[in-house]
């Protein structure tokens, strides 16, 4: 088996020590199931930490439970989602969206994945027409699947929209710890101080070994999510496993920490890429991924020795993801791999 650390996803990365530790920790005796127990009390405590104490989260097993049962709670079978086309939403959840909520996408070119308000204001004069599917949510990935991140003005723009317009707004922050680095703000500043109404906020993808969270920043919202996220098999009976890795998340920089880390590798790998001619890095280098044109011909030797995915097959634009146990060797390594194969 090949455990070479790769450029492929950070889903691919491994398990922070401290995460191991909390899950160690929590294994010890036995605890109330469906998340009665001290361990999750501590995790939500850590949550309110950082958004503050009235609001709501929910604990689920994976990203597109926490991103497709989060608008459910929004939505009705008669309403629409605006998002992005190169959203986890429309490209990556096997039509959940649709089969779980009924919902219709209303799809957005992007060719950075940023949405923005020009874009969605010609699509809301449908309001009122018993014809047409109501649009009722704004979705938006952040760092987008781009790898570009917006800004905060960006966030709070989006969101006056929206509620200008009596819709909610739902942020998919599989990623919001490496956005929150890269911006060099807190978790807050960038949801519920912008305007974000329900985000998913995952931890997978940045030192945790499973779990995603719901955070509702309005009660209102959240009053029969219990009930949503069972009918959608996302209760978890041991959630003492789930919640003790986010105590440990959440604390003492953990997430901002392993965050900070993966940006950086992300910068170190495009300074050397763009030193080889032949490649051409094709967006903003603002979190964790680089999306870069390598010549065809050579696609395939290189992903025999470091796998990546393929992301547009015109050019082919290429996908590479550092994580938080990146190192400096990983990404020199690749290099020389790329380097020698290009040569020859």
């Amino acid at each position: 088996m090949n455990h070479k650390r790769g450029f492929a996803s950070d889903n691919n990365s491994g398990i922070h020590n401290k995460i191991i530790e909390a899950i160690q920790k929590a294994n010890e005796g036995h605890c109330i199931a469906y998340g009665d127990d001290q361990f999750t009390e501590t995790a939500v405590d850590r949550f309110k930490e950082h958004f503050g104490d009235d609001i709501d989260v929910y604990f689920l097993f994976t990203g597109t439970a926490s991103n497709v049962l989060g608008l459910k709670a929004l939505t009705r079978s008669f309403h629409s989602i605006i998002c992005t086309e190169v959203s986890h939403l429309n490209v990556d959840e096997c039509g959940a969206p649709e089969n779980f909520l009924g919902t219709k996408l209303v799809i957005i070119s992007s060719k950075d994945g940023k949405l923005r308000r020009s874009q969605i204001e010609p699509l809301l004069d449908v309001f009122g027409n018993e014809h047409r599917a109501q649009p009722k949510a704004i979705s938006i990935t952040q760092p987008t699947e781009m790898g570009t991140v917006y800004s905060i003005e960006e966030i709070k723009d989006l969101a006056r929209l929206a509620h200008k317009n009596g819709m909610w707004f739902h942020m998919d922050g599989a990623r919001i710890a490496n956005a929150a680095a890269s911006l060099g703000t807190d978790l807050k500043t960038i949801t519920r101080d912008a305007g974000v109404d329900v985000l998913s906020l995952g931890g997978t993808k940045n030192g945790m070994m499973v779990g995603e969270a719901v955070v509702f920043f309005d009660k209102k919202i959240s009053k029969d999510f219990k009930y949503i996220r069972k009918q959608g098999m996302q209760l978890g009976s041991k959630m003492r496993y789930l919640s003790a890795q986010f105590e440990a998340y959440l604390s003492d920089n953990l997430w901002l920490n392993n965050a900070k880390h993966a940006n950086s590798m992300a910068k170190l790998l495009a300074s050397e890429l763009e030193k080889i001619a032949g490649i051409t890095i094709t967006q903003k280098v603002e979190a964790n991924g680089v999306f870069a044109i390598i010549p065809q011909e050579h696609v395939k030797a290189i992903q025999k020795e470091y796998f990546f995915y393929v992301w547009i097959k015109e050019g082919p634009v290429v996908r590479l993801m550092t994580s938080w146990d990146t190192t400096e060797d990983d990404v020199i390594g690749f290099i020389k791999t790329l380097k020698k194969i290009m040569k020859n």
